[in-house]
């Protein structure tokens, strides 16, 4: 039995929730949540046991916005009934406890590492919250860390266990599609535009505590993405712009980027262009169809496959027709289509197994990291950026604050 500790307790850890509930409800009952820790233990009260504790928080965002930050109220208690949950302020205490095997961290960016590198050093195993770390430098370590105690280290990207997205890659490895050639995602303007504070976190607009805007947020989700279905980045050509330096009626202070437009290279010439804005007064915009894919026999735009000859199919009901039992149990394991469910599963099942990553592993999100850096670190310098420059720290103008700030350094 695989004891799991949960530390952060915000509205995100509701989907959290969400997909433990469905690995029970599939069978997979092979781990136990045994901890909630949180700095106010009300917060962690407000998970523990239906009808009891706080009242649960009002959603950022309606139900059908789809996005995570709406998932329904859960509790644990829902689920699972059979083992003791213990309440903790300080996350040092579960560990001085050996209360858990585990440990998913669901805290803000700025406390990954320090969380981590603790965790991993205590010899746990750790499912951070994207994006991994508040730098490369900090994330590299953590990296580092969790090879050295052979742990797994897992990130919280949701964005290929998507169906579209698998759906994507299946395309392009089948041959479908051909070799990737272009891509284009994003928007300008939208639900937070143009100057409401994001998520109702004051601390995703201070560069110390969310390490950049825009780019670091969205853009780790765009650029893993993009590596997931493209390959490897090899380069960066970006620019970054904060139109909106006070946001809210609080007028909050904003020192990181509300905006952004990079082009991405990749190996054998194919390009992608990624904008984001949560900037933009009037209307927002949005690419009609995109994210759009492009490959040398055909493309996907607005979740549709169209090939050279014309012909014009739904991709994913294509997918899921065409696709193998290898291939539906790596995508799909147990039938399951939530994203936070799936990689929980390899989660535990890695950890179950020996100690495998999962495939959004800690090196998986280095390299997001780095590449979503790579936006900031091209805007400083004024030219093209490539991921090995960051990677190593030899491109570090913007990141060279926030290392001193954390003693990375």
């Amino acid at each position: 039995m695989i004891r799991v500790g949960i530390l952060g307790c915000g509205r995100i850890l509701n989907a959290h929730l969400q997909g433990f509930k469905l690995l029970r409800a599939r069978g997979y009952d092979g781990f136990r949540i045994t901890a909630l820790v949180s700095r106010q233990e009300a917060d962690a009260r407000m998970f523990h046991t239906r009808g009891q504790g706080p009242t649960p928080r009002p959603s950022v965002l309606p139900p059908e916005s789809g996005d995570p930050l709406a998932a329904p109220h859960t509790y644990l208690s829902d689920f699972q009934d059979d083992v003791e949950v213990k309440v903790y302020t300080d996350y040092r205490r579960l560990l001085d406890d050996r209360a858990a095997d585990a440990l998913l961290d669901t805290t803000p960016v700025f406390l990954h590492h320090a969380i981590g590198l603790a965790t991993l050093d205590a010899g746990l195993h750790l499912l951070t919250q994207k994006p991994l770390a508040i730098s490369v430098r900090a994330a590299r370590r953590m990296v580092e860390r969790a090879r050295d105690r052979k742990l797994s280290l897992g990130v919280f990207e949701n964005a290929r266990y998507r169906p579209l997205a698998r759906a994507v890659r299946w395309a392009f490895d089948t041959g479908l599609l051909g070799r990737p050639q272009m891509a284009l995602m994003g928007s300008l303007g939208g639900l937070w535009s143009p100057d409401r504070v994001v998520a109702d976190t004051p601390w995703r607009h201070d560069k110390l505590l969310g390490g950049g805007g825009g780019s670091i947020d969205i853009g780790v989700h765009q650029m893993h993405a993009l590596r997931y279905v493209f390959g490897e980045v090899e380069s960066v050509q970006a620019v970054a712009r904060t139109f909106e330096p006070l946001r809210g009626n609080e007028r909050v202070p904003a020192n990181v980027d509300d905006t952004y437009f990079a082009t991405v290279g990749f190996a054998q010439d194919a390009v992608a262009q990624l904008l984001w804005s949560w900037a933009g007064r009037g209307e927002e915009f949005e690419l009609p169809g995109a994210p759009a894919f492009y490959g040398s026999r055909g493309c996907v735009k607005g979740g549709q496959l169209i090939l050279d000859g014309g012909e014009r199919l739904p991709l994913v009901e294509h997918f899921e027709k065409q696709m193998d039992d290898a291939r539906r149990q790596l995508c799909f394991p147990l039938g399951l289509y939530d994203p936070f469910a799936i990689l929980q599963w390899q989660w535990l099942e890695g950890i179950r197994t020996g100690g495998r990553d999962p495939e959004t592993s800690g090196l998986e999100g280095l390299h997001d990291l780095a590449a979503a850096y790579a936006i900031l670190e091209s805007s400083v310098a004024g030219r093209r950026i490539t991921l090995g420059e960051v990677l190593s720290g030899q491109a570090d103008a913007y990141q060279c604050e926030i290392d001193q700030h954390y003693g990375l350094l």
